[in-house]
């Protein structure tokens, strides 16, 4: 049974709405220019100055928000990647990640801010990590290109993906399979080669289940395109 003092310490339901109204303000605001005030979120949210500062301390605190909820979604599509072919793994990374357009664009624009470079690539490391893993097990198995080392190779494999996400219409109905073909042709394979693996595994292009976006982020079509840049890897 809830106590009312626990039921007093619930957030009102429209205290949650407007904290998620600000965060999809700011994603949309921040994608159009990194150092969008906080003026100007609060602007898109519909919302005065003052109620925006009623939900975060201050724009970095924002800021922290989007960065820990991107990143722990790529965190988690990582986890979910667990194919024996490495070839495999890349294309459904890549795929899973296009569902997530709307964060890859913020966190790309976020990015160009200096002051939360390190912190975003902190955020992200579980991220490289298992896309270096992935490159390194199809190096050894000779399934990959090997004339560049694994984190080299696997840094291009992220620039691809994040440059074809940010620059295309997501809405689109080829351009996950042309962020997908992209991120194997980096990695070396052919586009025939490409096209039979994804034709053998017709289930990395299908379309998604649920929802890609997340509470507070818009959704693919509503996301502005992405300045460029992205945060420097860690190894």
């Amino acid at each position: 049974m809830t106590s009312p003092i626990d039921a007093a310490r619930r957030p009102r339901r429209d205290a949650l709405e407007n904290r998620a109204g600000i965060l999809a303000a700011a994603h949309v605001a921040l994608a159009h220019d990194p150092r969008a005030s906080v003026d100007a979120i609060a602007r898109q949210a519909g919302l005065s100055r003052r109620a925006l500062y009623g939900h975060f301390d201050d724009r970095d605190a924002l800021v922290r928000e989007l960065v820990a909820q991107g990143a722990a979604r790529f965190n988690a599509v990582a986890r979910s990647i667990d194919d024996d072919d490495a070839r495999v793994a890349l294309a459904r990374l890549a795929a899973a990640l296009w569902n997530e357009a709307a964060h890859v664009q913020v966190l790309a624009a976020i990015a160009l801010d200096e002051a939360h470079l390190d912190e975003t690539a902190t955020a992200l490391a579980p991220l490289r990590r298992a896309v270096v893993r992935i490159v390194r097990e199809g190096q050894q198995a000779d399934a990959l290109r090997t004339d560049v080392a694994a984190p080299t190779l696997a840094r291009l494999v992220e620039e691809t993906a994040r440059t074809v996400i940010t620059r295309i219409d997501a809405s689109s109905p080829a351009a996950r399979d042309l962020a997908v073909r992209s991120v194997l042709s980096i990695a070396g394979l052919s586009w025939r080669e490409a096209a039979a693996l994804l034709a053998d595994h017709p289930e990395i292009l299908a379309a998604p289940t649920a929802p890609a976006a997340a509470e507070g982020a818009p959704t693919a079509a509503e996301a502005p395109e992405a300045a460029p840049g992205t945060p420097e890897a860690t190894e």
